[in-house]
């Protein structure tokens, strides 16, 4: 498990990492590259992910709270079980993210430019 703690990752190409289990905690990874990168049980509490590309990437029980995921792109990443609260996702592409539970989306932040799947029933004002 790495300890990148604080680390500036800053437009780096993070595409297939194995990062499973790291300590990104306040990590600076704007326009970072995570296609298809395993961040399973990571804790990037407090990070900024602004613009980030997490395609493909696996999150599952990550720990974003408080994380900076503004205009991320979610496109087919696994959030299973992810921690969410108090995340900013304003204009992240969540549309054809996977397992998405929208109890911990209640909990983030999201506005009108929060790309959300079809039918999912959180009410953007109510943050």
């Amino acid at each position: 498990m790495a300890d990148l703690t604080g680390a500036l990752l800053i437009c780096t190409d993070l595409t297939n990492a194995d990062l499973w289990g790291a300590d990104l905690t306040g990590a600076a990874l704007e326009f970072a590259d995570l296609t298809e990168a395993d961040l399973t049980n990571s804790d990037l509490t407090g990070a900024s992910l602004i613009r980030a590309k997490l395609i493909g990437a696996d999150l599952t029980t990550a720990d974003l709270t408080s994380a900076d995921l503004a205009g991320a792109d979610f496109t087919h990443a696994d959030l299973l079980g992810a921690k969410l609260t108090g995340t900013d996702l304003t204009g992240a592409d969540l549309t054809r993210v996977k397992h998405l539970d929208t109890d911990e989306l209640k909990s983030a932040l999201i506005t009108e430019l929060t790309k959300l799947p079809p039918g999912t029933p959180v009410n953007p004002s109510s943050n």
